[in-house]
């Protein structure tokens, strides 16, 4: 056999223990060690497996995960998405969908500190949904943009999302950060724009709340200073380039202890909760990254992914005819995966086709997540829906009812930013 097909094959190897429920990363890394065995010999393979787990946890701007997944803990554990909440339901409540306008408004702040969609949505379910049940939202409304306004988490940065890519790619997660700000301010807009539309056919499905003068919706913006600092403190150090990403996520972790100390939210209680939830996320993402790496030598050294974006570059299509395909591919993966787990698996055999046909890695890592969003509120398996559903006691196919139009918003961001890079690669640009 020739190396490709020894590659097809252990793809496929990899594909059945998936689908036998086998960690994601084990699965990875021992299809990875076998190829490169087969490939090679018993003793580069094991020196693969002697190196590969350090080279890839030791390597530096990796650092950045765990503090980053500490800081977006803290603040949900310590109930700063109750104020959030609470400031935009005060601007926006009024107005008919009101309250769902509010959550994703309140989802778009939590995002900026958590980098987590599934944390999003959980902690909005909680605070935001018993609120539009009390006004008798209709709840595929009600529920739906929550679970949307969730994905907004791995958008706006910063974010696990890019923060992957990044180490899977060796792209900048700087420039990745700032790609993602304007996409997410756009995609907010457009989460918002069908809320307005809905109940502007559908005005009972979301009846206006209660209104507030000038003076307290005002005073409420003092709720959102803690969110508004750290993240101005985060991105602003990166791109006046006073710190790395992995120093930001240091910075943004004692940040969100110092903050919450401050406020007197934090106690030893959830700080405990709060590291032992860290250390268990970041124990699973270094899993899937230890495992990508081993899998993807086996894929380079089997000549699989070069053979690959040489074939997809050479098709008589355009390359945003491949470009739609791939985007076709990961809407059916993400339907099945978790973004996470969705990006170790593709990257390898993707990015290299992106670079083949000329695509900017940092725009596509920009498209990448945005449809990886699609992927986190479409059945069969949304996670969003799941885990929603599981805090609200709403019918999971009532949740999945609603999210469609959220979806087509999802879609006409990633057509914007296609037709208009800039959106994403302006502030990267000035970096």
């Amino acid at each position: 056999m020739t190396t490709e097909i020894v590659g097809l094959i252990g793809i496929l190897i990899m594909v059945i223990l998936l689908f036998s429920r086998m960690w994601i990363g084990l699965a990875m890394a021992l299809v990875g060690f076998l190829g490169f065995l087969y490939a090679t010999d018993l003793d580069k393979s094991f020196a693969i497996l002697a190196t590969v787990p350090y080279h890839t946890i030791a390597f530096y701007p990796v650092t950045c995960v765990p503090l980053f997944i500490l800081m977006g803990v803290v603040v949900s554990n310590t109930g700063v998405s109750r104020d959030l909440y609470d400031t935009a339901y005060k601007w926006t409540g009024h107005m008919k969908g009101g309250l769902a306008t509010a959550t994703i408004v309140a989802c778009a702040g939590f995002a900026a500190v958590t980098g987590s969609s599934m944390a999003g949505a959980i902690t909005m379910g909680k605070v935001a949904y018993p609120e539009m049940k009390r006004y008798k939202y209709d709840e595929a409304l009600a529920t739906s943009g929550i679970a949307a306004g969730g994905t907004l988490g791995i958008l706006i940065p910063p974010s696990l999302g890019f923060i992957m890519y990044g180490i899977l790619t060796e792209e900048s997660i700087g420039k990745l950060f700032m790609a993602g700000i304007f996409p997410g301010i756009l995609l907010t807009v457009l989460f918002m724009i069908v809320i307005m539309i809905t109940t502007a056919f559908r005005p009972q499905a979301g009846p206006p709340g209660p209104k507030t003068d000038l003076r307290e919706k005002v005073i409420s913006l003092k709720n959102t200073w803690a969110i508004l600092v750290l993240f101005l403190l985060i991105l602003g150090g990166i791109y006046l380039g006073f710190f790395t990403p992995t120093e930001a996520g240091a910075v943004g972790a004692f940040g969100a202890i110092l903050i919450t100390l401050i406020s007197r939210r934090l106690n030893l209680r959830n700080f405990i909760d709060s590291l032992s939830e860290a250390a268990e996320t970041t124990a699973m993402i270094m899993i899937l990254v230890v495992g990508a790496f081993i899998f993807m030598r086996f894929l380079t050294i089997s000549g699989l992914t070069s053979m690959l974006a040489e074939t997809v570059g050479n098709l008589p299509l355009t390359r945003y005819a491949i470009f739609a395909l791939i985007i076709v591919l990961y809407i059916f993966v993400g339907m099945f995966l978790e973004i996470m787990a969705c990006m170790v698996v593709t990257i390898p055999l993707i990015y290299p086709i992106i670079l083949a046909l000329g695509f900017d890695p940092i725009w596509f890592g920009v498209v990448l997540v945005l449809v990886m969003e699609m992927g986190l509120i479409t059945p069969p398996v949304g996670l969003n829906v799941f885990a929603l559903a599981g805090v609200t006691n709403v019918p999971i196919g009532t949740i999945f009812r609603g999210v469609w139009p959220f979806v087509g918003a999802m879609l006409l961001c990633i057509i914007i930013i296609t037709i208009f890079p800039a959106v994403a690669l302006f502030i990267p640009s000035m970096m």
